[in-house]
């Protein structure tokens, strides 16, 4: 229902501010471009979604085996002494434990189809011990915030998007999107128990110390190098890191003795049938931003924003990546369109490209999130789960920004 009024917003604004330079300044050729950007965009949006298939399935392919071998499993062992003082509220031995700790595992793996079904399913359990079942209740909270601060270990479809745009290594922004997702989960999951007055114990504050210490270490020695340093170094860390989870996946499968090669087609399909699905919606949000940019009405908000900073003595090259920062809690396709948008105005390696991306990969559309999981049992006062969200969101959106400094700086 949100996106379906952003999308009409956008045409009715692009054909206002084009009707005010029409009337008033005598400059009928917005029209022109309006028109002209509804063909080039629904082409971009073709393109682009066909792009997405090879490397889609390639991922969906991978994660399929990793799905299979257990690694979802491993992450839940891993994870439960932290998601027990998390979720003090849910009973011992709970099946809502289970469900909850599947879904984000699938999450953090970036495999969307196994993590919204276990999602659904750890709500229906938490409606069970839910006392009053039209007030999300604190596990219920607690859960949907770490689901909407988006922490995920590989971004695939912003990997993905920026080789279809020509990126000269699409990995780069691998490292950069790892800190911020990061940083925007421990920012939420800390207020949420602040606000539920969970014990702040030892695992709880170990965990996030020691990733936050590595992360402080790793932001540290990167400013300590020259520009050219930190690149070269990030993109080979990056590659190491993604070709090393492909090996442990791998692994996983053969210690299971899987038929791996089968597991990976079956796998690919998925892939394949996700990239053919996102088609229309793509092309739906891509016509309409680009109607809305063409306008000058886009521009004009950029602008004004950026003369805002430059006022205040500030670099201003963060600005062009905001359009996806704003859209990303609404839609996540509204804001791959704004993505796919700065690619293609400014290119894929440059600062706004890579800050867009970085946007993109490191939280989750808030919105959607609560108004799925929410809806699927008619939880109607959500407290204050869309206001923490948000808030994790923010802090997502400014570690970005300072991560683009730091890995992209000088990048033109």
């Amino acid at each position: 229902m949100v996106l379906n009024y952003i999308w009409i917003g956008f045409i009715l604004i692009a054909f206002l501010v084009a009707l005010v330079q029409l009337v008033f300044f005598g400059n009928g050729q917005a029209f022109v471009d309006i028109v002209n950007s509804t063909f080039s965009s629904a082409k971009t949006g073709f393109e682009v979604s066909l792009g997405l298939t090879g490397v889609l399935a390639l991922w969906m392919g991978i994660m399929k085996i990793g799905e299979k071998g257990g690694v979802i499993q491993f992450f839940s062992r891993m994870a439960n002494p932290l998601f027990r003082r998390l979720f003090p509220d849910i009973p011992k031995d709970h099946p809502a434990s289970g469900s909850i700790l599947l879904n984000l595992s699938a999450n953090i793996l970036g495999l969307d189809n196994a993590a919204t079904p276990a999602g659904l399913q750890a709500m229906r359990e938490l409606q069970e011990i839910n006392p009053d079942k039209e007030k999300a209740s604190n596990p219920m909270i607690m859960f949907l915030v770490l689901n909407a601060s988006g922490l995920t270990l590989i971004p695939v479809s912003v990997m993905t998007i920026r080789a279809q745009m020509g990126a000269s290594n699409p990995a780069d922004v691998f490292i950069p999107i790892m800190i911020a997702t990061f940083l925007s989960t421990m920012v939420g999951v800390l207020a949420v128990c602040i606000k539920q007055k969970i014990k702040l114990d030892g695992v709880i504050l170990g965990f996030f110390g020691i990733i936050t210490t590595l992360i402080a270490l790793m932001v540290w020695a990167f400013d300590q190098m020259e520009q050219k340093q930190v690149e070269t170094i990030s993109k080979i860390s990056a590659s190491v890191i993604i070709f090393s989870i492909i090996l442990l996946f791998l692994l996983s499968g053969i210690r299971k003795k899987l038929n791996v090669y089968d597991t990976f087609v079956e796998g690919a399909k998925d892939g394949f049938t996700t990239a053919i699905r996102i088609i229309p919606y793509l092309i739906a949000i891509l016509v309409a931003v680009g109607m809305f940019h063409a306008s000058g009405a886009l521009d004009f908000l950029v602008e004004s924003l950026k003369s805002g900073v430059a006022f205040l003595g500030f670099d201003t090259r963060w600005v062009d990546g905001m359009p996806t920062a704003l859209m990303k809690p609404l839609s996540g396709n509204g804001a791959r369109g704004m993505m796919v948008n700065a690619m293609e105005v400014f290119g894929a390696d440059s600062f706004a490209g890579r800050l867009s991306g970085i946007l993109q990969g490191a939280t989750d559309t808030t919105f959607y999130v609560v108004a799925v999981y929410f809806g699927a049992v008619n939880i109607k006062n959500g407290r204050y789960t869309i206001s923490y969200a948000l808030l994790a969101d923010l802090a997502s959106i400014i570690c970005a920004i300072f991560v683009s400094y730091l890995f992209f700086g000088q990048v033109s």
